[in-house]
């Protein structure tokens, strides 16, 4: 199985040759269908050189929680063990990323290191610092979009519309299958030492975790699980079910792709070739699990300013700042926010449910984020609120899908303008009596209250 030319990026070329060959597993935290695990341990085979996968643990990042970090740290207990099955050495060092990525090439004196594509700031800052801190080849592939984000497109695109198009003429080539993975050959096989994961959970805590009723199994196996039992049953109505918070319609998936423990081409080649869904079902669910995801990172790839109001069209920029002195009906704080004491019984259930689950319905995610907008002084302060509470207790938070989302609802992200009026201007306007005649709101709330 080789890997497509096109998913890679070169991010430091060298003439220097020979040294073991690291992956720098950061976003995909997989082995089974991860071009960027495959390209890595081609490149060992090829250029008979010593291989082991690396991955870098800051003990804070982007105000993910304990939550957060157990469902990580369970998923790469898994990631080991598959390695050793393999022959493969799997480091963990915990620091800051770039400073230790940086150590450890110079440590082992590393000859190429193969990393994740990952569009958000803090992770091509990593990069750039290997980059500038060591001579050695950095190459960088997109195992995490279908088509390689740089392929669909070379820049900012405007919506859903704009960039469908072009994914769906790339899809063919790269919607391949995967291959089964092999055993390292035992001359290129790299001494490195097991992790200490009682070292590791102490480093941020974790053992004071404790699993709710809610609780989401991490890990590879269970992403496929849960794939399995969506291509099975759950994607049967999918269409009309997935917009009603108070049924199990959704896929669920989110957190599985968010950690890179379930790959997205995965979920799109078992869906597609199973027969028995219905064809409205299965393209409401790839165009969620392909265009709208791919369109997020278009999004953080190209727009410089994706988490503040700079970030937002020109149309809604000025219509929000037409509006930015309109009265508000009330106005919370962060930790009215967070503790759910708004006058809102179905906001105030939407954050439980966040809080309570690692989740929220996505329907939900729209009115929670717009009601947000409508009740603080302003829109920096919204975006504000809405990315620290997403990013500290949604799994999948700390993602392109969360902050395009909340740009959406918020800015306007790849939306259009509606009929203007007070507070939000012409960004689309959301309000409980529209959840009322979509679903069973009180049910809802007496579900998460």
């Amino acid at each position: 199985m080789s890997v497509n030319e096109k998913r890679i990026r070169y991010l430091n070329k060298t003439s220097k040759s020979g040294g073991p060959i690291l992956y720098w597993m950061s976003r995909d935290q997989r082995i089974r269908d991860n071009w960027a695990f495959v390209l890595a341990f081609q490149l060992a085979c090829s250029r008979q050189s010593p291989f082991a996968v690396v991955f870098t643990l800051t003990p804070h990042f982007l105000g993910a929680g304990l939550r957060q970090y157990q469902f990580m740290m369970d998923g790469l207990c898994e990631v080991e063990t598959e390695l050793a099955d393999l022959g493969i050495g799997f480091w963990l060092h915990i620091g800051e990323p770039a400073a230790t990525i940086v150590e450890v090439v110079h440590q082992c004196r590393a000859g190429s290191v193969v990393t994740d594509f990952d569009p958000l700031h803090i992770k091509r800052q990593w990069k750039q610092e290997l980059c500038r801190e060591t001579n050695v080849e950095v190459l960088e592939v997109d195992a995490h979009n279908i088509v390689p984000a740089w392929e669909t497109s070379s820049k900012l695109e405007f919506a859903a519309r704009t960039i469908r198009p072009k994914i769906h003429r790339l899809l063919p080539e790269f919607l391949e299958p995967f291959s089964a993975l092999e055993p390292l050959p035992t001359k290129f096989r790299l001494d490195v030492p097991k992790v200490d994961w009682d070292i590791t959970r102490k480093a941020v805590n974790i053992e004071t975790v404790s699993r709710s009723e809610e609780y989401i199994i991490p890990g590879g196996q269970a992403g496929h699980n849960a794939l399995a039992q969506c291509v099975e049953s759950k994607l049967i109505g999918y269409d009309t079910r997935r917009n009603d918070p108070l049924t199990d319609g959704q896929s669920g998936l989110s957190p599985y792709f968010h950690f890179g423990q379930l790959a997205p081409q995965r979920a799109a080649l078992d869906v597609m070739s199973a027969k028995h869904i219905p064809e409205n079902d299965k393209q409401a669910f790839l165009e969620e699990l392909i265009v709208r995801r791919e369109l997020s990172d278009n999004f953080c790839l190209y727009q410089s300013s994706y988490d503040t109001i700079d970030g937002a069209p020109d149309w809604a920029h000025k219509t929000l700042d037409a509006h930015r002195n309109d009265a508000r009906s009330a106005t919370y704080t962060f930790a009215e926010f967070e503790s759910a004491q708004t006058h809102s019984s179905l906001w105030n259930a939407a954050q439980s449910e966040m809080v309570k689950a690692g989740k929220m319905h996505g329907y939900m995610r729209m009115y929670w984020a717009k009601k947000i907008l409508e009740w603080t002084p302003s829109p920096e302060i919204a975006i504000d609120i809405a990315l620290r509470l997403n990013d500290t207790y949604q799994l999948d938070g700390r993602d392109p899908n969360g902050v395009t989302g909340v740009m959406w609802s918020i800015c306007g992200v790849h939306d259009r303008a509606f009929k203007e009026r007070p507070i939000f201007g012409k960004i689309r306007y959301m309000n409980e009596a529209g959840c009322r005649r979509k679903f069973d709101v009180d049910g809802y709330i007496a579900r998460w209250t």
